[in-house]
């Protein structure tokens, strides 16, 4: 649905990102944030509130705020204030969740990202602090179900955004490049399948010029394909309730993949329901300009400056820059292989292509581990092989798939001698001798007259045959390229 009109309505979309922060232990406890241990394990007399315990912050949190406001451009408040957020729920032992709520820590910013080849952005309202709640487990085989407060006290960042989003493509687009910023700047791991990103969306639709509509929130989308169906369907719902004649009503809905629909929760509340008031036992948060700056100095290069830097530096397409830095591990790996060869472009089309296309095959391989099975030392050289004419492309992809992928990843010492070896081996040498490829052309050419004939009365796929018909006369080894200078030159005469 990449209409910004659908069925007559304009579909009006806003982001909040519950960001699981990379610290060891919790926003107000000593207790580990560790993932997968036995339930109850992790919950510390600080992390239920019993009586005689107090919260302390935990600065590392906040410096996983202040990063990700760099990040983002957006205003680190000096004094930021914590509030209690009171609601009943079995998994929030307090009785209340501590957040943030009139002075987040992280305020404004935006986040730019393509969608095809038309830039976006989407502005942010705030990002604050706040801790986690436990978890509901049911377990329907037996009927019934259980608390676990292991994730109670976890550190989150939610991350608002402005309602700029129109589409359920533009929302995915703009969760996978705010999931590339988190992880890239190291304060989330990003995984979706164990909690540590999750967004909800709020959805509405309306027709062009009126008011926004009434919205409802889908919680807890936890991957990308699951959130372009959600949205989608909750769409299509509102669409059809209000040409129904039907009302809106405010809502929070879970999506169900198994039915691909999605389902009321709860009637959705406000903020007044939750009756904010500054928690009593936490200071105000200062954050000092010293601290900030500490911060941006500790940061590496970000994506967006990275891209850029691509563009100006290798010659890159802009398309090409922004793929490459999806991951702090594929820009490295570009980097070091556009080095090693002297040809950035070619680089960028073998990392964007086979080497994507491998990886898409197999399961659970990421670019790190990659890296380790086809160092970029080793296509570095298989690339210089094709760039200088050794090779051609097709004999490039052939050693890619038989020999780079299953050679021992330390060879990358004589990388150039081993796709050296590999090319003598398998007799994939191109044919640079010109008296040998002309004899070949001249031969196809008195073989060929109809095609001949043709060509010369324009018909430009009797060319391609003739080139055809030479490439398999060489048995692959021609260069195509010197195939196409020399047969031109010789229909011309």
């Amino acid at each position: 649905m990449s209409a910004k009109l659908i069925q007559g309505y304009e579909v009006v979309i806003g982001f909040e990102t519950h960001t699981q922060l990379a610290t060891q232990s919790k926003i107000f406890s000593r207790a580990s944030t560790a993932f997968g241990a036995e339930p109850n394990t992790q919950a510390c007399a600080v992390d239920l509130a019993l009586p005689g315990t107090l919260p302390v912050m935990n600065r590392e949190a906040v410096a996983c705020a202040i990063r990700l406001g760099l990040a983002l451009g957006s205003h680190i408040a000096p004094v930021s204030i914590f509030a209690r957020k009171n609601y009943f729920y079995p998994d929030l032992p307090k009785g209340y969740q501590i957040s943030q709520f009139e002075i987040p820590v992280v305020q404004g910013g935006e986040v730019s990202f393509y969608l095809g080849d038309e830039k976006k952005t989407v502005r942010l309202v705030r990002a604050h602090l706040e801790e986690d709640a436990g978890k509901s487990l049911h377990e329907d085989f037996i009927g019934q179900s259980g608390i676990d407060l292991n994730r109670a006290g976890t550190p989150l960042l939610e991350i608002v955004t402005e309602p700029d989003i129109r589409s359920s493509e533009e929302a995915v687009a703009y969760a996978k490049e705010l999931h590339k910023i988190v992880t890239w700047i190291g304060i989330c791991d990003g995984n979706m399948q164990e909690g540590s990103f999750r967004c909800d969306a709020n959805v509405s639709v309306r027709k062009p010029g009126q008011p926004l509509g009434t919205r409802r929130e889908i919680k807890n989308l936890n991957s990308f394909k699951f959130m372009q169906q959600a949205i989608d369907y909750e769409i299509r719902w509102q669409i059809e309730q209000i040409e129904d004649g039907h009302a809106i009503q405010q809502a929070t809905v879970l999506f169900d993949p198994d039915t691909g629909e999605t389902r009321a929760m709860r009637t959705k509340e406000d903020a007044a329901d939750y009756r904010y008031f500054p928690d009593p036992d936490l200071p105000p948060l200062h954050v000092s300009a010293a601290w900030v700056d500490e911060e941006r100095a500790r940061m590496a290069e970000l994506p967006r400056a990275m891209a850029a830097r691509f563009v100006s530096g290798y010659g890159l397409p802009e398309y090409d820059a922004t793929t490459l830095t999806q991951s702090k591990a594929m820009a490295a790996y570009f980097e070091a292989a556009a080095q090693a060869c002297g040809q950035p472009k070619l680089a960028s089309n073998w990392i964007m292509g086979e080497v994507s296309k491998y990886l898409n095959a197999v399961e659970d391989m990421s670019f790190d581990e990659f890296a380790g099975v086809v160092p970029p030392a080793n296509l570095a050289a298989l690339i210089t092989r094709i760039a200088d004419g050794t090779i051609s492309n097709a004999a490039g992809r052939k050693i890619f798939a038989e020999d780079l992928i299953h050679a021992p990843g330390t060879m990358h010492d004589s990388a150039m001698a081993y796709i050296d070896a590999v090319i003598d081996a398998k007799g994939l040498k191109q044919m640079n001798d010109t008296g040998a490829l002309e004899k070949i052309i001249d031969e196809v050419i008195a073989a060929n007259p109809d095609n001949v004939a043709q060509f010369r009365a324009g018909k430009d796929k009797a060319f391609n045959a003739l080139v055809g018909q030479i490439m398999k006369a060489s048995k692959g080894k021609a260069n195509p390229a010197q195939v196409n200078e020399v047969l031109r030159a010789k229909l011309a005469g």
